[in-house]
């Protein structure tokens, strides 16, 4: 397989510095942490293409965590960081694990950590990245200590917020410039980043493309599910009582969907009549998306598993390797920076 040669695409690492020089890879192209998909095998391939890779901490068993933390650096030499659910029941101890194995990288996720908890990351040497789905978040991330911040439009998959990424470029992204904004939600090639790299993002994140990677331990009927996708058929889950606050889902339309609007029907009955508290509903909500989730990656459920998925994934329509997404990526932004230069000269 080619190499891209140093040099060789000189306006593409002018716009890489300031991720590089973050982040410590090659290109500042991050891969997404998702839950069963994102393991040590994905990461490590990552990162030795010059991406940067994240372990996906979601609900892993503290000991079973450490075991993908030691086998990640057994297969990469390169910087990589852990993603952390501050919702998650093990986060805490998922946390301390980090900080005693000192990793180089920790991200904040699933909720907003606190400022206590951003001071303990960097007590470790961390640098922190917390995601940011607004305006007002990105705020406060960045007055609790957050070294970078990566910004998710609503386009993205999994758990996402409610704001596009066209609107969060001009919120955030053009307001604060101070620290490395990485920018996530809908992407899949290297001409879209191309032209955030010029409004001034740091890098870019992309979740879906590399979950039908070669290297991916996501099922065949799962990558196969993806392929066949139209950008549509990538929808949101909606919430329909106040009392039980869901973060919308972004997935393909399955039954699964289905499940979900009757979990939250039930739900809601249960707490009219008194039958379940509100915390007891909620985690009967993550439960769900745990199962259904793993039903899907590693069993191949793809009618009732949930199948979390971007809306780039219009855009994905073959499996490759890692190592080769990376390369066409970079490619990608360097033509397209070219061509940019030439248009305006």
């Amino acid at each position: 397989m080619n190499t891209i040669k140093e040099g060789s695409i000189p306006l593409a690492e002018r716009f890489f510095e300031r991720g590089r020089a973050f982040l410590g890879s090659r290109y500042p192209i991050l891969c997404g942490a998702m839950t069963w998909v994102s393991d040590p095998v994905l990461i490590a391939a990552v990162c030795n293409a010059g991406g940067f890779g994240s372990l996906a901490g979601g609900n892993t068993p503290v000991g079973m965590l450490e075991e993908q933390i030691a086998e990640t650096y057994r297969r990469t030499d390169r910087p990589f960081g852990i993603n952390l659910i501050t919702i998650a029941p093990a986060y805490r101890e998922h946390l301390d694990l980090a900080r005693e194995m000192k990793l180089p990288f920790i991200i904040f996720a699933g909720s907003f950590p606190r400022e206590k908890e951003v001071a303990l990351a960097k007590s470790a040497g961390a640098r922190v990245l917390c995601f940011a789905s607004t305006y007002s978040i990105a705020e406060r991330m960045i007055r609790y200590g957050a070294d970078a911040l990566i910004i998710e439009g609503s386009e993205a998959g999994g758990h996402i917020g409610h704001v596009s990424l066209a609107v969060l470029l001009q919120q955030v992204l053009f307001q604060f410039t101070d620290i490395p904004i990485f920018v996530a939600g809908g992407i899949a090639g290297g001409r879209m980043a191309a032209h955030l790299l010029l409004m001034g993002a740091a890098g870019i994140q992309m979740g879906t493309r590399f979950a039908v990677a070669t290297e991916s331990c996501a099922h065949p009927r799962f990558k196969e599910f993806f392929l066949r996708a139209e950008a549509r058929d990538a929808v949101a889950t909606p919430q329909f009582d106040s009392r039980l606050p869901v973060v919308a889902v972004r997935a393909l339309r399955n039954k699964g969907h289905e499940d979900f609007r009757k979990l939250q029907l039930d739900l809601v009955q249960k707490l009219d009549a008194g039958l379940i508290h509100r915390e007891q509903a909620q985690m009967k909500v993550e439960e769900f998306w745990m199962g259904a989730l793993r039903r899907a990656v590693v069993d191949g459920d793809v009618e009732r598993g949930s199948l979390m998925a971007g809306q780039s994934v219009g855009l994905v329509d073959r499996i490759q390797p890692v190592e080769e997404i990376i390369r066409e990526i970079v490619l990608e932004v360097e033509q397209e920076l070219q061509q940019t230069k030439q248009s305006l000269a």
